[in-house]
């Protein structure tokens, strides 16, 4: 089995927080009933959050009422969010709910115009850029290779937050690139051009040049993007064992929901720039909350192989016609 990037050393550990970590919200059953009340939405609109709502403290990455959005229009206000460490955290919702969005904001690519990202105790803007790629690395939703650029030279590019004038390339930077390039599977294509690559190639190598970055957080804005369903699978996969082997924290914007049930062990559900439920998939994927989210009439069942939530969607009512709802026609003379 390929060994994955080594984890490197973890900063200092923050200053005790006054606001402790919350429970997990209350588990809820598969018809979207409750024995007490949760974050899940009930209606289409999202419901309005308190602090206690959300897990403020304790995790290294988190948001304090941050409001975002892109010029004169906002898409998030008043967000508070927090990625539970060695999580798998999945972020889901509709198209255009802030999901990308509130990514880029935990990224630091996009500065909220109120509230602030908080990473290790510290304002995400107070830390230099380059002190916060060793720690957190992102994979865009989509990128740019400079022109002429190959492969192995794209992946080691994952290395520069190490470098300096006092530290150079090393043996140890060799080592992150070809266990990054082995682990997705991209050594064969390490001599070709990117601009030859087909999408799914491409978005692997991608993938590659984040792992060879060897960051504690990894931020995956849709990372199945261009890749046809073995290599989603096998991505994920990889994603999962960075969790599980290895204690990276993810998050990842992801749209299948399916997948998302299947491989995260956090997922926080948005629409129209808020959050309207998060958890353990388990305790909050009821079809109230698809159809409240999506617009989705559905069915909820257990996954045969994994056990999780597997979303089974209503088949639209259709009309039986008979063939004389259609005339012929050419009709026999």
């Amino acid at each position: 089995m390929t060994r994955l990037p080594r984890l490197p050393a973890s900063p200092p550990s923050r200053s005790p927080d006054p606001h402790p970590r919350r429970t997990p919200v209350t588990p809820t059953d598969r018809t979207g009933t409750t024995d007490a009340p949760a974050r899940t939405a009930s209606s289409g609109a999202a419901p309005s959050r308190t602090t206690d709502d959300v897990h403020l403290g304790g995790d290294r990455l988190y948001t304090e009422a941050i409001t975002i959005g892109y010029d004169d229009r906002v898409i998030s206000a008043d967000l508070d969010v927090s990625i539970p460490d060695g999580s798998f955290t999945v972020i889901v919702g509709p198209n255009a709910c802030g999901k990308s969005t509130l990514l880029r904001a935990l990224s630091r690519l996009l500065k909220p115009s109120q509230g602030q990202v908080v990473l290790d105790g510290r304002a995400i803007t107070s830390i230099p850029a380059k002190e916060v790629a060793r720690r957190l690395g992102l994979l865009p939703q989509s990128s740019i290779a400079p022109e002429g650029i190959s492969v192995v030279d794209l992946v080691a590019r994952g290395r520069y937050p190490h470098q300096s004038l006092l530290r150079q390339w090393s043996a140890d930077d060799e080592a992150a690139v070809v266990e990054a390039m082995a682990a997705t599977g991209v050594t064969d294509l390490s001599d070709r051009l990117v601009d030859e690559l087909s999408g799914g190639q491409r978005q692997r190598v991608w993938v590659a040049m984040v792992l060879a970055q060897e960051t504690p957080i990894l931020l995956l804005d849709e990372p199945t993007t261009f890749l046809d369903i073995a290599h989603q699978v096998e991505l994920l996969d990889l994603c999962s064992d960075l969790h599980h082997e290895r204690g990276h924290t993810l998050v990842a914007v992801l749209h299948d929901l399916n997948h998302a049930c299947r491989y995260a062990t956090h997922l926080i559900a948005m629409k129209d720039g808020a959050i309207v439920a998060e958890g353990a998939p388990s305790d909050i994927v009821t079809a109230q909350l698809v159809e409240d989210v999506f617009g989705l009439p559905c069915r909820i069942i257990d996954d045969p192989v994994t056990g999780t939530p597997l979303v089974v969607p209503e088949s639209r009512r259709r009309r039986t016609y008979s063939l004389t709802d259609y005339p012929d026609p050419n009709p026999a003379k």
